[in-house]
């Protein structure tokens, strides 16, 4: 779970935009939206293979 500590005389706001990109980071807000609603079996096909193709990409272009 990820946990972010307000620094002395720090703003709110900037401490819950440093939770937010903490969360986006790793992909809770994502998993979250999608398990709120039901998932089609071909929205999650077209899912699986969008996440495919981004690592794919990302293997390519690290080990090209």
């Amino acid at each position: 779970m990820p946990e972010v500590i307000v620094r002395k005389g720090e703003p709110i706001d900037r401490a819950l935009k440093r939770l937010k990109n903490k969360l986006d980071a790793e992909g809770i807000m994502e998993e979250v939206r999608r398990l709120r609603a039901f998932e089609t079996p071909s929205q999650k096909v077209r899912r699986k293979a969008k996440l495919a193709a981004k690592r794919g990409k990302l293997k390519f272009r690290f080990n090209p």
